[in-house]
């Protein structure tokens, strides 16, 4: 490598320019090695699965039970994710997951694993790799500054594809010479490296002035926020439909090396390595697709790239042509799933990150598991290679999607807004008050009211994904430029949050909604208490609440916003 290029790697927009920043690059070390023994794992549970059954189905269960548990816990993963120190959860998660491979590791020895429980267990280090990653994914914006993420994105998605070059050789040749337990030993093992390191990490967060969400809370925030977010949604259902198609690979690469290649659990790990190797070369090249194509067209090609490389690997009998046919799947996987993860990243505010990576972790990873079940299935009923062949075509027309589902167009990070000073406050009022109405009403011109109408739509979504519910926008028949805005939130303390979630798109957003205004007053903003028991002094003996009931107002932050 020329010092040109070093120079260029490590650039501020370089793929290698995140690992300037020594927390990140610790953390990035230490999960590669994690990855790698995932990975040797992997292999032995595949491969020891081939040797219990000859059943296509059990084979691609096992993918299916490492992937499935990302599908189930992801958002509640999310959630714990936002609320609580990412590092603590970290720790707690990969603690289940070492405690998987250690048990697995036991019962090999011992000779009792059987189909039944190497699916149990590949379940528990799947679960705890699932609360795992919205907490890792998350936490790297804190790790490294808004201008190296996509870099960071990149470089994450290349420690587990390394780890997919060797670790499946590597896993073959374990599980040749001393047995899948030796595979499961591996694995429990290259977790402590990033024990140790997440440990010693000395975070620092700004805790929130408000108290936290409960969990089942977060988990309706979270939902609510994806569900009224365009964009997101169309990358998750992009998303899952690239894993339900693309996840034939992973899971039928077993019976690809055994009836395709007629080879052993050597040939396996290497036809993964393939498959890793492309992978990284994928995301050594993601700054420079997402610099030359828009993310439709970047998307697009993918899909037709990897549905001719799958049917490549369905034909092809020689080891050679199948691996070189699977370097072209992996480069072309990795770069899609690396576009949709940037995508998200930069979609979500910091405060639902964790929420919005782990729905886009439950696509993939429930594409994957949904998919490897269906491809089993298929397998067993026409064969290895007709299954490959039918997963191909799908690949090749899947983007047609884009004609409803058009991939956003992605640019910077969304940043939060400064906080906002909270509103004057005459009731007494607790954090549970509620529910909260907000009306905000607007003097348009009559000229304008088609081009406000519009612009409200987007207020709606906006009000409505940072926790707000009821919304509506009324036009006074008697006096038409009177409009009026009327939304819900359940609480006083959810009203609060509702106000400081918005992003500086929104607040631009909401500006521009308050620029229709006419006249010398400002928008009259009215907020009032739905259900005002426990606000009035039923008798006159009754004594005023204290002033120390009420939640404290802030005026140091700026203010004005609705």
């Amino acid at each position: 490598m020329t010092v040109k290029s070093k120079r260029s790697m490590f650039a501020s927009d370089g793929v290698a320019a995140p690992l300037r920043y020594a927390t990140f690059r610790r953390i990035w070390l230490a999960s590669l090695l994690s990855n790698l023994g995932l990975l040797i794992q992997a292999v032995g549970a595949a491969w020891a699965m081939t040797q219990m059954t000859s059943s296509a189905d059990k084979v691609a269960l096992v993918q299916t039970a490492l992937m499935l548990p990302v599908m189930l816990i992801s958002m509640p993963a999310g959630a714990i994710a936002d609320m609580y120190d990412r590092r603590i959860v970290a720790l707690v998660s990969l603690s289940i997951a070492l405690s998987g491979a250690t048990a697995l590791t036991v019962l090999a020895w011992f000779g009792l694993i059987t189909p039944e429980t190497l699916l149990a267990f590949c379940f528990v280090v799947g679960s705890g790799m699932a609360l795992f990653g919205p907490a890792w994914q998350s936490s790297v914006t804190e790790q490294v500054p808004a201008e190296t993420l996509p870099s960071a994105v990149a470089l994450n998605g290349i420690s587990y594809n390394i780890a997919r070059s060797f670790g499946p050789a590597i896993g073959g040749i374990v599980v040749a010479t001393a047995g899948a337990g030796a595979a499961f030993a591996a694995n429990a093992v290259l977790y402590i490296p990033l024990l140790v390191v997440l440990f010693l990490w000395r975070r620092t967060s700004e805790p929130s002035r408000l108290p936290r969400e409960r969990l089942n809370r977060a988990i309706v925030s979270g939902v609510r926020y994806i569900a009224n977010s365009p964009s997101i949604k169309i990358v998750l259902a992009r998303t899952l439909a690239t894993g339900v198609i693309g996840g034939s690979v992973s899971a039928l690469m077993p019976l690809v090396a055994r009836d395709l290649l007629h080879g052993g659990a050597q040939t396996y790990g290497i036809m993964l390595g393939a498959f890793g190797m492309g992978a990284v070369i994928g995301a050594l090249n993601i700054a420079e697709v997402r610099k030359r194509m828009s993310g439709e067209a970047a998307i697009r090609a993918c899909a037709l790239s990897m549905g001719g490389a799958i049917a490549a690997v369905a034909l092809s009998r020689e080891p050679v042509l199948t691996a070189a046919a699977l370097l072209v799947a992996g480069a072309m996987w990795m770069l899609a799933v690396a576009l949709f993860n940037i995508g998200v990243q930069l979609s979500a505010p910091r405060w639902v990150a964790g929420r919005s990576l782990a729905a886009f972790q439950a696509s993939i990873a429930g594409g994957i598991a949904i998919g490897s079940w269906g491809w089993g299935r298929l397998t067993d009923a026409v064969g290895v290679e007709a299954a490959l062949l039918v997963s191909a075509v799908l690949m090749l027309a899947s983007p047609l999607l884009g004609l409803w589902l058009r991939m956003p167009r992605i640019g910077a990070r969304n940043e939060d807004a400064e906080v906002l000073a909270d509103p004057e406050v005459q009731l007494s009022l607790t954090g549970r008050s509620g529910p909260l109405v907000v009306e905000i009403e607007y003097r348009v011109a009559q000229d304008n009211a088609r081009a406000f109408h519009n612009v409200m739509q987007e207020v709606q979504l906006s009000r409505q994904r940072n926790g707000a519910y009821g919304w509506s926008i009324a036009r006074d028949i008697a006096d038409p430029e009177r409009w009026t805005e009327r939304y819900h939130c359940p609480t006083w303390l959810d009203y609060l949050r509702q106000r400081n979630r918005s992003t500086q798109s929104e607040r631009a957003l909401h500006q521009r909604a308050m620029d229709f205004h006419l006249g010398p007053d400002p928008v009259r903003v009215r907020r009032m208490l739905e259900r005002p028991f426990g606000s009035v002094r039923w008798k006159d003996d009754t004594p005023d609440r204290a002033a120390s009931e009420v939640l404290p107002v802030t005026s140091s932050a700026a203010g004005g916003s609705t």
